[in-house]
């Protein structure tokens, strides 16, 4: 073989090759088109979440009270006893106490159930109270005293005794703590 005829048989080889590496490379690029997009519609349907599903559990409840109305009415009664039976209190952001001085916040959203035969509108007025009493225990929490699970269960049962001890005995049922969050 002389060296023409090899460097004619490397440049049909590479011509040969090369279709094919376009192929991989423009199926490698459609793959991670795809990829992308479906991981920005995940993240995007992950981070509206919770007002979609409210609504739909908003459309859900619609239908049943609608299911209940056609029954004569008999459903409506109790649909009404279970409204605005909860006491929602604004999201409070406190400073957490650090010991290595950085500084640290906790983020709590919750909801007060009134106690048996109390009105939740009695319980709104008296909330400044409530939360008055709250602030001192949030905010000598420290992050480790959040770690784990049993965490949400001291902090739930540390703010009944408080809203206990503000209120009145019976006055609150429970509280419910809808968001926690640490930062």
């Amino acid at each position: 073989m002389s060296s023409p005829e090899i460097i004619e048989e490397g440049a049909e080889a590479a011509k040969a090759t090369e279709p094919k590496s376009r192929k991989k490379l423009i199926l490698i690029g459609a793959v991670a088109g795809v990829l992308l997009l479906g991981g920005g519609g995940g993240a995007a349907f992950m981070f509206s979440g919770p007002s979609a599903k409210a609504e739909g559990a908003k459309d859900a409840h619609g239908g049943a009270k609608d299911a209940a109305k056609s029954d004569g009415g008999h459903g409506e009664a109790a649909d009404d006893a279970g409204k605005g039976a909860f006491v929602d209190v604004p999201a409070m952001l406190v400073n957490l106490r650090s010991p290595d001085g950085q500084a640290r916040f906790l983020k709590i959203h919750f909801m007060i159930v009134p106690g048996d035969g109390i009105a939740p509108d009695g319980l709104k007025e008296k909330l400044p109270l409530v939360l008055d009493s709250f602030q001192p225990f949030l905010r000598e929490l420290r992050p480790e005293d959040l770690s784990g699970s049993a965490a949400v269960f001291r902090i739930k049962e540390e703010m009944m005794v408080r809203a206990t001890a503000t209120l009145g005995e019976g006055q609150v049922k429970d509280i419910l703590i809808q968001d926690l969050v640490q930062q």
